[in-house]
């Protein structure tokens, strides 16, 4: 017998156990508005004045926590992020795995990714920067307080819209709707709740580090496809237009013709290099992500 929703939201956790971490947050949100928003109808529409006496037929509506976490199971089997990472088959060869990395659309969308990252770096750091230095600079000051309890919000929601696209281009199964908070909470346990959570503080931290994040995915990747662009099409325009691949200062330095295509063959096959450290980088980030921005 479930007596309060406390108790429904834990035995939910304990059905999810194994379960993606996304996934329990999800659940567990989703399970407690519902609860919560049945049970204050209830109590306007009935003569019963007790939570516990309302709860029981508001579980039996909406299900068991096996119940719903066997729905939740087999939602997450049916529904997956578009660029979930799925095991590569064994049955190809080596060289079909390595040169089809040019047809994975998640190695195109984790690239898409570390080059965009500089721009979000940019944008997260200035505001949690920003955030950070007036709030503390003005906490002496009245005005001080609410600043700091805004911004702290709206890192909550920035932190969310980077999940989604993490989710969206990294594959990375993350939240799919932000925290439920529940109306007859008290402002002060809400404004406790906000410093006490730990998702506040790695959230800030996430979005000082996606600068310097941003910066390296960007100088790497630009480097690496510029590099190999240059060496796929320096012969032709050796040959063409007689211009050297390598010039320093005043000292040309000119590929004998009979190696021109190596050249060509290094850079493709450095340019499938970085597909596949794109990739690489893509999951690595996506696991960094979710331990940062989703609740334990």
């Amino acid at each position: 017998m479930i007596n309060s929703i406390d108790e429904y939201l834990n035995s939910l956790k304990k059905e999810l156990k194994g379960c993606d971490s996304a996934t329990i947050q999800d659940a567990l949100s989703d399970a407690e508005e519902h609860l919560r928003t049945a049970i204050d109808k209830g109590l306007e529409e009935s003569d019963k004045v007790v939570e516990a006496d309302i709860l029981s037929e508001v579980i039996e509506k909406y299900g068991a926590p096996d119940e719903i976490a066997n729905a939740y199971r087999d939602i997450e089997d049916r529904i997956r992020p578009a660029f979930a990472r799925d095991q590569v088959s064994s049955n190809k060869s080596w060289i079909l795995r390595f040169f089809g990395i040019f047809t994975d659309a998640g190695a195109w969308s984790s690239l898409i990714y570390m080059i965009f990252a500089l721009v979000t770096g940019i944008i997260y750091f200035t505001w949690a920067v920003t955030g950070i230095s007036i709030g503390v600079s003005m906490i002496i000051l009245i005005i001080g307080v609410p600043i700091i309890i805004l911004f702290l919000y709206s890192v909550r929601g920035i932190a969310f819209i980077e999940g989604r696209i993490v989710e969206a281009l990294l594959g990375e199964r993350m939240p799919r709707r932000s925290r439920f908070t529940d109306k007859n909470v008290k402002l002060w346990d809400r404004i406790k709740n906000l410093f006490t959570d730990r998702r506040t503080w790695t959230g800030i931290l996430y979005l000082i580090l996606q600068l310097p994040i941003g910066i390296i995915y960007f100088t790497i990747m630009t480097v690496l496809i510029a590099l190999s662009i240059a060496s796929i099409f320096a012969p032709i325009a050796e040959i063409i237009w007689q211009i050297p691949i390598v010039q320093t200062g005043n000292i040309e330095y000119v590929i004998p013709v009979v190696l021109l295509p190596l050249i060509t063959v290094l850079g493709f096959l450095l340019l499938t290099i970085t597909m596949h450290l794109a990739k690489f980088v893509g999951k690595i980030h996506g696991k960094y992500a979710k331990i940062l921005l989703v609740s334990e």
